[in-house]
């Protein structure tokens, strides 16, 4: 099922005229299913979302018995699905059946597909769904593929947050609380203090996803990373910014981060798929801090904190990076 470079641009403007239309929001779900099987020539395009007690239920399908949609569960964590949901990762089977976690569900007729690729829907470290293609055959899902789907499923993930799906009422009640919350804390100091806790969380908002002109997504990348990495070389060559100590520590982190080329070549990889680069930038931020915060490794774990702490002081000073569109003002 090779695909052409263009092939997933193509998809994604044809996943925004659907999501732009008038109809109920189960029936853009299935013609989003549609449209992604037809493009990633794939018998199998099915979305499960997750409830807030983290079970997976089947919203919608092209491939698999209609009669499942809606009455298909997986426990959280069962079978592959439920696999890619609580690693945060994409997973790619030749042979989906062979594999210890896999779990049969008779009422949706499946049993003929044997290859699987599933990736997770994410949106601000959260995990809203899965996003899966199956074929009959046992093939080998390209690398260029499961890329292709995790940009899909970031765009979903948009999707799935907009006011006018408010009919899927599950998949956003996850993220919304409501009443009092109880929050333990790591005493720094021997004291009594009283006050208000505040999620402090500064993100900018996306409003581009899908890029009209690749060429000048990747030449913005490149200008906002020089002005990124020139920013914080400036900041720690002050005079004002101690030799050590944890906030040098921190910027000492972003750099890194600025300088890696993985990092980079993540965000173009988003780019060549058909993003814009805020929506890169998203893409990528996402799925490091979901797989980071799901890290049983405290290392890791204190990681995702450096990243969202780098992520704050991005957002504050070089805001650039993350909506380069100063390039073009």
């Amino acid at each position: 099922m090779p695909q052409s470079i263009g092939a997933p641009r193509v998809l994604l403007r044809s996943l925004r005229e659907i999501m732009a239309s008038k109809e109920s929001a189960q029936a853009r779900l299935n013609l989003i299913v549609s449209q992604i099987a037809a493009n990633m020539v794939a018998e199998v395009s099915s979305i499960y979302l997750r409830r807030p007690d983290g079970s997976l239920v089947l919203y919608a399908t092209k491939g698999l018995r209609q009669g499942a949609v809606h009455k298909t569960t997986l426990a959280r964590g069962e079978g592959l699905v439920g696999m890619v949901a609580n690693e945060a990762r994409p997973l790619a089977l030749s042979d989906a059946a062979g594999h210890g976690c896999f779990s049969h569900k008779p009422e949706t007729g499946e049993d003929p597909f044997h290859a699987f690729l599933g990736v997770p829907i994410l949106r601000n470290g959260h995990m809203l769904g899965v996003l899966t293609l199956q074929n009959a055959t046992k093939r080998r899902y390209l690398e260029e593929e499961v890329e292709a789907l995790q940009t899909v499923a970031m765009v979903l993930a948009e999707f799935f947050s907009s006011d006018d799906m408010s009919e899927l009422v599950e998949a956003r009640s996850e993220r919304v609380r409501s009443g009092p919350d109880r929050v333990m804390g790591v005493a720094l100091y021997p004291s009594i203090a009283m006050g208000q806790v505040i999620l402090h969380e500064p993100r900018v908002a996306v409003s581009r996803l899908i890029a009209d002109e690749p060429a000048r997504e990747v030449a913005d990348l490149g200008l906002a990373l020089d002005k990124l990495r020139t920013g914080i070389d400036e900041m720690l060559s002050r005079g004002d910014v101690a030799r050590a100590g944890e906030h040098r520590d921190v910027l000492e982190t972003y750099r890194m981060f600025a300088h890696d080329q993985a990092w980079v070549n993540k965000l173009h990889e988003g780019i060549e798929t058909g993003l814009t680069v805020e929506a890169s930038v998203e893409r990528t931020q996402n799925e490091m801090r979901a797989q980071m915060m799901r890290s049983r490794d405290p290392f890791f774990a204190s990681g995702c904190m450096i990243w969202m702490i780098s992520r704050t002081a991005c957002n504050a000073f070089w805001p650039g990076l993350t909506s380069p569109r100063w390039a073009r003002s």
